[in-house]
């Protein structure tokens, strides 16, 4: 250097640029370095660089403006330094001699910008867009030029423009055509082509877009404008999609399970040798396996995503070592304002580059959890692709171990737990390497009282973890509660009926209420807690440092305490508190992630069905072969149980039908399975020549369109189609879905029959068009007759299938002589085989079965007509094929049913797609932003009461935090006399007092939240049971009870705990953020000039973000669910998926649902990057204003003023993001209080109880009851049910009510227990309208014996008496008298014996008896009868007549007949049809009459 520069300047001199007022480098530093730094960084990045490019190729781009442009301004800035050299050597040729260097500096200037032209077009040709390499070689060669731009000026200003023109105009222009490619490089090139729709901006987005979200900008302004829909968001990039994720993954996993299998079989070799291994052995080797089976997962992960991962992890690093920086400057900073001699300059540039690197740090860090993020979904995209996967291949045995809960719960729980870990991870090791550097800055300011504050940590944090023991205890029983609680609000909703007959509503909204009571009380008592841990963190910073400057001013009366030393120190344990919440964290996240792992590789390593286990062979249409057959074959369901199917022979022929039959349990549907290749072959030969299609015993029903779960995957054909509907009786069934074949079906076909599940089931197998049927005894879930049609026109010999090889299992003998073959089965074995005739000839076990069988089904038929159709409300078909018998026989489904019966699939519709049909439903209402009135609503119910002191404790918490830390300020300026300050000990305990008083300000204000908390959700939830309690019966017939225990469970639990945390959080940073904001006013109130616009600005980015991430987080959950249901149902179906060979489309569509839910889910993460990227800008800049300000006030300020400020200062841009991030869960679940409330709005029906009624306390005497030209009508708009009906019914009179379904006979019930209200007319009991009364009254003194006996769940006790009115023998009595003493007294607990959920332990006739003895406990004067359809069975109906007869001898008896022989001695008989009555005279005289009683009379055999 120095042959270069000669002797006339040195090399550098610290006098020109850092000991002096105006700074400047030498002109041999300028024309050396700063010239050649960049070009050396561009000359030895480049090899590398072409290597990177030689991997990396994404098509070529064409020839743009932009290149163009790039490449001219190249060449310009290249042919400038060959000018400048020749300038040199002919004007300066007599300088050249001593000085070389002014020579050299243009030739590698010229070299170097011809190969940074060269390095564009490669990249060009590599397809790459936007170059980082180019763009930092630009901006090192601009900050470089920046010194003589500066030195260039000043000689301008000094001497004059004309001193030098020639060079001031070449400087100028050279520097200016720098500055252009430096913009120029902050654009990226087009993309070479694009394939995708709505392309994802990232991948058209410069470097520099990237690393500040700017790219991001675009979608936010859309969401602001108008809610987000799903269609606009971007598509996946290519490096996110499934496809590309799973497949490269796939092969890396196949690799480890072959390396694994290798192994096992290894260890097993040697325990072939003879060697038996004991249990514990064995037990190790399984545990062995999943640990492996986990590392292995794990290393498959790693090697895919690993690479990425660590670009994040050098960014964190890099962060880390800006952070740590930062208080150094600080220091800095303090010691320039201490000094009064030092040069301003030096302020301004601590100041600047305290901004740089907060700037910087932040930029970083976001890239980093921006990474983290990225490989979380990746991670989550391959986990949910392996399980999908390996869920279609696992055999039997294995598929027995894991449940389909356990399945989904892989997918759902624990991708979960491992994107937490993939974010947290890196904090398991650089946390403890952060507190370490911490420690030691800290030790470098206050020596070793540095460890009293570690002291303090290793204390606070062993009494959090206790706390957090505690809590999660609470939190069982809280949740204990909450699930009785849930269960009773689901009985309650589903026998709603009944206590609307009984007027028990009280009684049970008691009930529920003390569930509520004691689940508070544990959420109160874990709040509490919660607090002493929110106040221990959140004065850990003072507890900290009140032990540090303790032990250090205590130890030594020479340690004094400086503005440097307390503000550095202050900065430094506010990094320190960062780790140490993250670390505990960290490690619980890697220790679930441990197990998650585990439990997948556990999974993923389970045993598959082997393909060889069935043969395969292909169909040819001109020969003839056996369709499937079975040589001497053994099978069992998993490798060591013992063989279910011994010595199987079958020959199927082609075009055959083979039927299978044998007792339950003898391996029916285990021979089909083996057939499928579902079993574990152990010896034998199967084959299947043939497509196959197969129709399993429970039938698997998709959610989706009836259309597609016939066509299931194949183009309709529409003829076709037609007839398989019409072969099996799906036509009718049409009729009645709301939206024919396109009506959604719910999961499990929730909203079809068992008849029509099983139709739709045998319809899609015979869509198919296979070779080869095997139907699992497709027809036991539908009706007789149904059975029959489908069996002629599908499976028998005349049907759809008949050229087919079909294989039936069946219960049915009536179709066993139409079989070709029969095989008998008994315990695993074919005991005989041949046709119907042959069987019954032999004589054998075939011969007694069918004898046994045919006496049962005979009278099974002649029961089952009645008792099948009312219990599960079957199709419509079978009303329509057998009307004539249904009529008397079948439950009244009432004029209501048949009117409502649309309505019911479409509620039921509703229901079954609860998450994705509620939530479109019911967010329609929530799209944009939450309305204010909810928060006035919400804050309304805590009352004023609780809100002004919260507020007040807010203030004093956040005072007592000013206090402090300015008394801290005041103590830091305190002059030193004799090296020694004054009563230090006063001003530590003033200190102390202060920051112990904040403490329990902070403990006292989360308290009250918390408080102000339960007190509004104890009322909220009290509104929300009276208004569902207060509602009439339409409004549960057309509300689905999802959505009614969704508000009970979900939305009351938002409310209990998440708004409560998400405020507590809110306004503990916005208090913060005041004190930040008046202490670095009250040390530059000039600072409110730049506080006041960054304040609006904070508010305008954060109105974006809010709008547009709660509609991210609603497109994204309602995007989850499907992915759930569809995981569901595969699992459920996988034997029929691959029976039909379906698995790659259902690989497909499984794809398409993740990558759907993964394009809501991208951008919602991203968004919270592109805030906290804007808003810790703006933080920066309040930390530039402070630390400017502080400097050019140094004259006036202490340095103990400026460290306050500027310390506070740093800590903004943290507090500024957690304030968005808790106002946005407060939004989010803000939105609950509203669902809450939506109840309020519908009506009601009439008060319970009218205080001041005249109705006598005996009220009804006589029992008389009075119809004037009463009317009903279902909802208005529809058919009278009941049209003027005049009647009058005498005390003690017994009257029966007939007629056909529809005819309006459970309408007069409802009537009279007002369930539902007149449309017109009145009915009066004893001479009073009922209609005046409340409904209470009336229904508590009038009786009902409903149709369907429903039991609550709770002792037997309070489903007979749920007010405790009545003694415990009047109990007893009614139990005699209803024939059920003997049985109650022989149970256990009596009286006390716990019913189960819908009394499900008692039996049908049982729970009918229970109800009667309802009636005879409560005994009025007016009992109504509904009669109970055929579900009784004949002995309990004749104790339930006689005990009626007997015991309401003195009342009024109404009873609604279905079995005309109980009302044959009653004393009139009213017949209705169609809402009026068309005859009413006592039986005797009615059947004289000849009318339609006497048809009935007639058809049901009584005359």
């Amino acid at each position: 250097l120095f042959y270069f520069c000669a002797t006339s300047h040195n090399m550098s001199d610290w006098n020109v640029t850092w000991y002096t007022a105006h700074p400047d480098l030498t002109q041999c530093f300028q024309h050396t370095v700063l010239v050649w730094f960049p070009c050396f960084y561009l000359w030895v990045c480049a090899p590398f660089y072409c290597l990177y490019l030689r991997f990396y190729d994404n098509g070529r781009i064409s020839l743009s403006s932009l290149c163009c442009a790039k490449t001219g301004l190249g060449l310009c800035l290249a042919s400038f330094g060959l000018l400048e050299m020749v300038y040199l050597l002919v004007e300066k040729r007599r300088d050249i001699e001593h000085h070389m260097v002014f020579l050299l500096s243009p030739i590698i200037r010229s070299f170097t910008m011809i190969l940074a032209v060269l390095v564009i077009h490669l990249e060009r040709l590599r397809g790459f867009r936007s170059s980082i390499f180019l763009f930092l070689f630009w901006t090192l060669a601009v900050i470089c030029s920046l010194v003589p731009l500066r030195a260039n000026i000043q000689t301008i200003i000094d001497e004059g423009f004309s001193a030098d023109a020639m060079r001031f105009v070449a400087f100028f222009t050279f520097f200016s055509l720098q500055l252009a490619q430096l913009i120029l490089s902050c654009f990226a090139d087009h993309r070479p082509v694009t394939l995708k729709p709505n392309p994802c901006p990232v991948e058209d987005a410069s470097f520099l877009s990237k690393v500040l979200f700017w790219w991001y900008g675009r979608l936010v302004v859309k969401g602001y404008r108008s809610p987000l829909q799903a269609e606009d968001l971007w598509s996946l990039r290519e490096e996110d999609t499934s496809e590309k994720i799973i497949c490269d993954l796939e092969k890396e996993w196949a690799k480890q399970w072959a390396k694994m299998q290798q192994q096992e079989s290894a260890l097993n070799g040697t325990q072939a040798l003879g060697y038996k291994l004991s249990e514990q052995t064995q037990l190790l080797r399984k545990l062995h396996k999943e640990q492996i089976s986990g590392f292995c997962l794990l290393r498959t992960l790693a090697k895919n995503f690993g690479p990425y991962f660590l670009t994040g992890t050098l960014c964190l690093v890099i962060q880390d070592a800006f952070m740590f920086s930062i208080p150094q400057v600080l220091s800095l900073l303090l010691g320039f304002v201490r000094d009064e001699d030092a040069p301003l300059w030096k302020g301004y540039l601590f100041a600047f580059l305290m901004f740089l690197l907060s700037c910087l740090q932040s930029l970083f860090n976001h890239q980093y959890m921006y990474t983290c993020f990225s490989v979380g979904m990746r991670v989550k995209t391959a986990v949910m692709g392996l399980v999908y996967r390996k869920s279609l291949v696992i055999n039997s045995a294995a598929r027995r171990t894991c449940t389909v809960g356990e399945i989904v719960n892989l997918v759902s729980a624990d991708t979960q737990k491992l994107m937490d870990f993939v974010v947290y991870f890196n904090a398991v090791w650089v946390a403890p390497i952060e507190i370490a550097l911490c420690l030691f800055f800290l030790w470098q300011r206050l020596g070793p009282s540095a460890l009293a504050g570690i002291a303090t940590v290793i204390l606070i944090f062993p009494l959090n973890g206790f706390i957090a023991k505690m809590r999660s205890k609470l939190q069982e029983v809280q949740m204990k509660y909450m699930d009785g609680r849930i269960k009773l609000m689901n009985e309650i909703l589903s026998g709603i009926k009944i206590l609307k007959f009984y007027a028990w509503e009280n009684a049970f909204r008691e009930r529920v209420l003390g569930y509520r009571e004691k689940e508070l009380n544990a959420l109160k008592k874990s709040q509490i807690l919660y607090s002493i841990s929110i106040a221990s963190f959140n004065s850990s910073t003072f507890l900290i440092a009140f032990a540090m400057f303790g032990v250090y001013v205590l130890i030594d009366e020479k340690h004094v305490l400086d503005a440097q030393k307390v503000f550095v120190s202050m900065a430094l344990i506010n990094i320190l508190k960062a780790p140490l919440s993250q670390l505990p964290f960290a490690m619980s996240t890697t220790m679930q992630a441990v197990v998650s792992l585990k439990r997948l590789g556990k999974f993923l390593c389970q045993d598959e069905l082997k393909l060889d286990s069935v043969e395969r062979a292909p169909y040819h249409p001109g020969e003839y072969i056996d369709g499937v057959v079975i040589d001497n074959g053994t099978f069992s369901w998993s490798k060591d149980s013992t063989p279910c199917l011994r010595r199987i022979n079958v020959k199927g022929q082609r075009g055959s039908l083979v039927a299978v039959v044998g007792h339950v349990g003898s391996g029916k549907s285990s021979l089909l399975s083996a057939m499928l290749g579902e079993m574990e072959k152990k010896s034998g030969h199967v084959t299947v020549s043939g497509s196959v299609a197969y129709v399993p015993q429970q039938a698997w029903i998709q959610n989706a369109t009836l259309k597609d779960n016939i066509l299931f995957g194949h183009e309709r054909k529409d003829s076709w189609y037609q007839s398989v509907l019409e072969a099996c009786a799906l036509l009718p069934d049409l009729g009645i879905l709301p939206a024919r074949d396109a009506t959604e079906i719910g999961e499990k076909g929730l909203n079809l029959s068992g008849g029509q599940k099983q139709r739709v089931s045998l319809a899609r197998a015979v869509y198919r068009k296979a070779d080869i049927y095997l139907l699992d005894d497709p027809l036991s879930a539908v009706d007789a007759h149904v059975g029959q049609h489908i069996f002629e026109k599908v499976i028998g010999p005349n049907g759809v299938l008949k050229n087919k090889t079909r294989i039936l299992v069946t219960h049915g003998l009536s179709f066993l002589p139409q079989a070709d073959l029969i095989l008998v089965m008994e315990d695993g074995e074919i005991t005989e085989m041949g046709s119907y005739a042959e069987l019954l000839s032999r004589k054998n076990t075939f011969a007694d079965f069918v004898k046994a069988f045919s006496v049962c089904e005979r009278k099974e038929s002649a029961t089952h007509r009645g008792t099948r159709k009312s219990v599960s409300r079957l199709s419509m078909t079978d009303f329509s094929i057998d009307l004539s018998q249904e009529q008397l026989i079948s439950g009244d489904m009432g004029s209501a049913s048949i009117q409502t019966m649309e309505a019911i699939s479409d509620t039921e519709q509703e229901q079954d797609q609860e998450e994705v049909g509620r939530l479109t439903h019911a967010d329609k209402a929530h799209t944009g932003r939450v309305k204010l009135e909810m928060y006035v609503e919400y804050f309304r119910t805590i009352g004023l009461a609780f809100i002004i002191p919260i507020i007040f404790l807010y203030a004093f918490q956040q005072a007592a935090s000013l206090a402090y830390n300015y008394w801290l300020s005041l103590w830091a300026d305190e002059p030193v006399v004799n090296g020694t300050q004054v009563d230090t000990d006063l001003k530590l305990g003033v200190f102390g007092a202060l920051g112990f008083a904040q403490g329990i300000a902070i403990f006292g204000t989360t308290v009250a939240i918390s408080l102000g908390g339960i007190i509004a959700s104890r009322h909220l939830h009290l509104e929300l049971l009276n208004n569902v309690l207060h509602s009439p019966m339409s409004f549960f017939e057309s509300t689905p009870s999802g959505n009614l225990l969704n508000r009970f469970s979900k939305e009351i639990d938002a409310i209990d705990c998440m708004i409560p945390d998400g405020l507590k959080m809110m306004l503990g940073y916005v208090f913060k953020l005041l004190e930040v904001c008046i202490i670095v006013l009250m040390a530059t109130p000039f600072a409110g000039v730049i506080i006041l616009p960054l304040t609006l600005l904070y508010a305008f980015i954060q109105s974006f973000y809010v709008a547009t991430s709660c509609q991210l987080r609603r497109l994204e959950s309602v995007s989850r669910s499907p992915i759930y249901t569809h995981f569901n149902e595969t699992v459920q179906g996988a034997g029929v998926i691959r029976a039909f060979g379906e698995q790659s489309r259902f690989i497909l569509l499984a794809n398409s649902r993740v990558d759907h839910n993964q394009t809501s889910y991208f951008p919602r993460f991203v968004a919270t990057r592109w805030l906290a990227v804007n808003l810790e800008f703006l933080g920066n800049l309040l930390v530039l204003a402070a630390a400017i300000l502080s400097v050019m006030g140094r004259a006036t300020l202490s340095p103990g003023i400026v460290g306050l400020a500027v310390s506070h200062s740093l800590q903004v841009t943290g507090i500024l993001s957690w304030i968005v991030r808790a106002w946005t869960d407060v939004e989010n679940n803000i939105v609950s209080v509203e669902r809450v409330k939506e109840y309020a709005e519908t009506t009601k029906e009439a008060p319970w109880t009218i205080e001041d009624s005249p109705l006598p306390s005996d009220w009804p005497k006589s029992g008389s009851i009075g119809f004037q030209e009463y009317g009903l009508q279902y909802r208005r708009g529809l058919d009278w049910a009941l049209k003027e009906i005049s009647l009058s019914v005498n005390e003690r009179e017994k009257v029966g009510i007939v007629g056909r379904t529809g005819a309006g006979k459970s309408s007069l019930a409802l009537g009279i227990f007002r369930i539902l209200e007149a449309a017109k007319g009145k009915i009066f009991i004893d001479g009073i309208n009922i209609a005046e009364i409340g409904l209470h009254q009336l229904r508590s003194r009038i009786t009902i014996i409903p149709q369907d006996p429903v039991l609550f769940s709770g002792s037997l006790r309070m489903n007979l008496d749920p007010f405790d009115g009545y003694t415990d023998e009047e109990v007893w009595r009614a139990l005699e008298l209803a024939h059920l003493k003997n049985f109650v007294s022989g149970l256990p607990d009596k009286l006390n014996h716990e019913c189960s959920e819908g009394g499900e332990n008692l039996s049908l006739g049982q729970r009918q008896l229970v109800c009667l003895a309802r009636a005879l406990l409560r005994k009025t004067k007016i009992l109504v009868l509904d009669e109970a359809t055929a579900a009784v069975d004949l002995e309990t109906d004749n104790l339930i007549q006689s005990t009626i007869r007997t015991q309401f001898e003195d009342c009024t008896v109404l009873t609604i007949a279905h079995r005309l022989n109980t009302i044959m001695d009653y004393t009139r008989v009213i017949v209705m049809d169609r809402g009026h009555i068309t005859e009413m005279d006592s039986p005797n005289n009615l059947i004289s009459q000849r009318g339609q009683f006497y048809q009935m009379c007639r058809e049901a055999g009584l005359v």
